[in-house]
């Protein structure tokens, strides 16, 4: 199993080889990095055109070739031609399909250069993906089928590759031996590609006519387009001058890691996102505002006196000021905006919609922060760039929209810098990565205004909720319409009140009729009503009221953000597990059978689906429990856990 070597061959202009290890290490050191990545729609090449890449730079093994020539008899995609494609789909799928699923990366050099090369999947379904191989990348290299030419996923890709930032764009128009070579063809394509990466702020295009198939201008120039003078994409990709020196100056130090080895150390590790960092120098942390000096700068190499940008070191100040994960160090005099609130680009990679109002959590450089999108400014259209209003953001979406935090977190413009210029939105029910953001600049609304605080009152909650003899909470109902919500919380409050508590009930139809008639009963104006709910109940627990409400509140997600806004010691989850049968055969407002015909739409248990709690504090079957049964039994656990306690003479 032996590699073929590098020849200075796959270059047009050859490069003179080592003649000693001194030799070739110091050109090592010298030969620098490019990342790119592939991408496009589905089946344009993708795969195919990297392993191309690779073979004929003649970074394959022999027997690489040889297990390639039989899983291409094997998987039969290009007849008796070697499937170079092979070389990079490693996922049994993706031969099954011919696709490319997950991001796979390769290494390959060239005596100029060095490259890492990310083969993204063209999939609608994973472009996800695609966004985060293009994250690193300096440069893209877009493939569009020649038979097909542009279409939306090749709109779509180039359009993330701009909003991330990626300038250097290369169109391979590939499959060039279907359409014959032909010019005018090839010409078409190139216009209209270029035209609408110019659009989008992309003017480094370079566009080259090939066949990856058969290496056509790949590595090697094609006889077959004696029309074209430009370079090959090897020739290209060589060529490509990354703006490293471009970007922001100024010292970003995300701490990614606090290292106490022992009583007597204390670093901050992480990497230099931007500008540099010299022992002695005065800086700032972020968001706690605290000032220290830098004492030492230490990597497992040995102490630094400076460190530069992207280099990975451990900074030790002289002060023991409080920091963790997540805070950014800064120069006094250079420091990013600390917002709470920011409009940004976003990439919207969910499978449910993103709605405006839900509450998601944000990371931010290494820092994790509780948030939603406050508002969608507008919606992309990728095959015009036109922008339209949205309510709501499905997979794939593209929208500018703000975004509003619960804390103040360092942000800089995404063009200045990726390191505190990009955040993921993470949902906080499946903890999945559902969107992609990159900031524009901070904002400030009434809803998070920094200059909005809580005003703290003489007579304080404690003192509220003691002169009432009781521990304030929300007992919160929850259920399928029709399991008896409303009844029991009727019977629940009459029973509090006999006994001499201070309660409230907050039923559904009762607050549509004032607080929330402007909103619909689409997921995110449901999403809405609850978290409105939530921000009354604490107002009132604030009072010192027992709070019970009677909501169907469907959504785990919508619960769970109340339990966590007020605690776990605030928020009792009454589950009425009745099941949909018997609720559907009481159907006490006629509500099933509206829905059965279809005159009710997105009803819960019918077409809207209902997440039953997974850890409720009761759970009551009204089909096999009377209503002053399940009352005494939900008293009895607010006795148990001294929700109904006696005054305290002292406060």
């Amino acid at each position: 199993m032996a590699a073929v070597p590098v020849t200075p061959a796959a270059s047009k202009d050859p490069v003179e080889a080592p003649r000693t290890l001194e030799q070739f290490l110091a050109q090592q050191r010298e030969i620098d990095l490019l990342r790119f990545i592939t991408c496009g729609s589905v089946d344009d090449g993708k795969s195919t055109l990297i392993g191309r890449l690779l073979h004929d730079t003649r970074q394959v093994f022999d027997d690489q070739l040889s297990a390639v020539a039989t899983d291409s008899r094997r998987w039969g995609t290009t007849g008796e031609v070697p499937d170079l494609a092979l070389l990079v789909d490693g996922l049994q799928a993706e031969r099954e399909q011919g696709i490319t699923i997950d991001v796979a990366y390769r290494y390959f050099q060239t005596p100029r250069r060095k490259f890492i090369v990310a083969d993204c999947p063209g999939h609608e379904q994973y472009t996800r993906n695609m966004a985060t191989g293009a994250s690193t990348a300096d440069a893209a290299v877009v493939l569009v089928d020649a038979e097909k030419g542009v279409r939306i996923q090749t709109r779509r890709h180039t359009h993330i590759v701009s909003l991330l930032g990626v300038q250097n764009v290369i169109l391979a128009v590939n499959k060039m031996d279907r359409i014959n070579f032909d010019k005018a063809r090839f010409e078409a394509i190139a216009g209209e590609f270029v035209a609408y990466a110019h659009r989008l702020g992309v003017n480094n295009v370079e566009v080259i006519p090939c066949a990856a198939l058969l290496g056509v201008n790949v590595v090697n120039r094609g006889a077959q387009t004696p029309w074209y003078t430009g370079r090959t994409l090897l020739e290209a990709l060589e060529g490509i001058e990354v703006g490293r020196a471009e970007g922001l100056k100024e010292l970003r130090f995300p701490i990614q890691l606090v290292s106490r080895p022992d009583a007597n150390f204390r670093g901050y590790a992480g990497t230099v996102a931007s500008g540099e960092i010299s022992v002695g120098d005065s800086v700032l942390a972020l968001p706690s505002r605290r000032t220290s000096k830098v004492r030492e700068i230490t990597t497992a190499d040995g102490p630094l006196d400076k460190a530069y940008t992207h280099q990975a070191v451990t900074v030790v100040l002289e002060d023991e000021i409080d920091l963790s994960r997540g805070d950014v160090l800064v120069h006094p005099d250079h420091r990013p905006t600390l917002a709470r609130t920011f409009d940004a680009n976003l990439i919207w990679m969910g499978e449910a919609p993103l709605l405006p109002g839900k509450r998601y959590e944000f990371k931010i450089g290494h820092r994790y922060v509780k948030g939603l999108v406050d508002s969608i400014q507008h919606r992309i259209d990728v095959n015009d760039l036109s922008t339209r209003e949205a309510e709501a953001l499905d997979l794939n979406g593209l929208a500018r929209v703000r975004i509003a935090l619960e804390e103040p977190v360092a942000v800089d413009d995404y063009k200045l810098s990726r390191a505190t210029g990009s955040f993921i939105i993470i949902d906080l029910l499946h903890f999945g990565t559902v969107g992609a953001g990159m900031v524009i600049a901070p904002t400030q609304t009434a809803r998070t205004s920094s200059d909005v605080v809580w005003q703290p009152t003489r007579v304080t909650a404690a003192i509220r909720a003691n002169q009432k003899s009781q521990r304030p909470a929300v007992v919160w109902f929850t259920g399928l319409s029709g399991s008896g919500k409303s009844t029991i919380a009727n019977a629940l409050e009459q029973a509090l009140v006999q006994r001499g508590h201070h309660s409230y009930l907050l039923d559904g139809d009762n607050v549509r009729h004032g607080l929330n008639k402007d909103l619909d009963f689409s997921e995110a104006g449901r999403n809405e009503n609850i978290r409105r709910i939530g921000e009354v109940s604490a107002l009132f627990v604030d009072a010192g009221l027992i709070v019970i409400t009677a909501f169907i509140s469907p959504f785990r997600s919508d619960r769970n953000n109340i339990r966590e806004r007020l605690g776990d010691d605030k928020f009792v989850e009454v589950y009425l597990s009745t099941s949909l049968e018997e609720c559907e055969r009481r159907d006490p407002k006629g509500l099933y059978v509206k829905a059965r015909s279809g005159q009710i739409r997105e009803f819960t248990g019918i077409d809207s689906p209902y997440e039953p709690p997974v850890a409720p504090q009761l759970t009551i079957d009204t089909s096999k429990l009377e209503i002053g049964a399940a009352v005494d039994q939900i008293l009895r656990y607010l006795e148990n856990k001294g929700f109904l306690h006696q005054a305290d003479p002292g406060l």
